[in-house]
């Protein structure tokens, strides 16, 4: 039976526009595509943990529109649990406009909407379904009092936790997070967190184990394109990257959280996890959008199989 993983976060649906530049201001240009999908962190996470055939449910909140009964489908179609997916009424869905350049870099706006209506009292009515979960993933696209809750509410029912700060909130309190299990934030995300300078490989260690030595059992700063630095009390090992052209570099950070949390759920091998994750991750980015460019379960062992034993894993 698959080990189960709960996703309390955000949906979103991406609007992505394709440019050749940036418009000044004031200025109008000509953009060579358009197309809609489905986003959202926390969403994006669940899609990619389920398509590698973890059993996945979600607690999140939808807009009352058309948005929102075309993300709960979606949910469905990638077997995600959905019994904790609820509608706001009178609210928008969360939407992302996103713009994506030639070279396959994005960037992102996000209105949250009725992701904001998700609250603890959402926790408390997921809570019986939660206690059965393996392994909790979290983000800042939904309230933080309903992060903060949800990590004392595993931390005191013994559910491991993945917390993904981002996107990045001034306002996010670093004492509250402790008890998370595992904090993966980007360098700008972990120089926000811990008020350090986040430069270099040696700033990022020293940033990273002033949150492990005030209770954080293992923080993963992503670096893009360098890959990933996996940190404990008394060891930092690079999690190398997989060279690939990108297409669309959306959504991968994403692919990378999922896909390591369905990873790790099966072994509980951290390292081993996060390097599977990170070629998952680089597989995403040869496509593009954001959920249809992760794979399932076949197509990720042909990518794999192509890569040869170097590279497995």
């Amino acid at each position: 039976m698959p080990h189960r993983i709960a996703v309390v976060g955000s949906n979103m649906t991406d609007l992505v526009t394709s440019i050749v530049r940036m418009p000044a201001p004031g200025e109008t240009v000509e953009a060579p595509a358009f197309a809609m999908g489905f986003g959202g962190k926390g969403a994006n996470q669940a899609v990619a943990a389920a398509r590698l055939g973890a059993d996945v449910m979600m607690v999140t909140k939808v807009g009352d529109d058309v948005f929102g009964q075309s993300t709960i489908r979606n949910l469905q179609d990638n077997g995600i649990d959905i019994t904790h997916v609820d509608t706001a009424a009178g609210q928008s869905s969360g939407v992302a406009p996103i713009f994506v350049d030639e070279h396959g870099e994005n960037s992102i706006l996000i209105i949250k909407g009725a992701n904001n209506e998700l609250k603890p009292a959402d926790i408390d009515a997921a809570a019986e379904d939660l206690k059965r979960c393996d392994l909790i993933l979290m983000q800042l696209e939904v309230p933080l009092e309903t992060v903060y809750y949800t990590i004392a509410f595993a931390d005191q029912h013994g559910i491991e936790t993945i917390l993904n700060p981002a996107p990045a909130a001034p306002d996010l309190d670093a004492g509250k997070v402790t008890k998370a299990t595992f904090l993966v934030p980007n360098e700008t995300e972990l120089a926000l967190l811990t008020g350090m300078p986040t430069g270099t490989d040696a700033e990022i260690e020293t940033a990273a184990r002033s949150l492990i030595a005030k209770g954080i059992r293992t923080v993963i700063v992503t670096l893009g394109s360098r890959g990933a630095r996996l940190i404990t009390a008394d060891k930092a090992t690079l999690i190398e990257p997989l060279k690939v052209q990108p297409k669309d570099t959306t959504g991968a950070g994403d692919a990378f959280i999922g896909s390591f949390a369905r990873f790790y759920v099966e072994g509980r091998d951290v390292e081993a996890s996060l390097r599977r994750a990170a070629l998952y991750a680089a597989d995403s980015i040869t496509r593009e959008g954001t959920q249809k460019s992760y794979a399932d379960v076949k197509a990720f062992d042909k990518f794999i199989a192509g890569l040869g034993d170097s590279k497995a894993g």
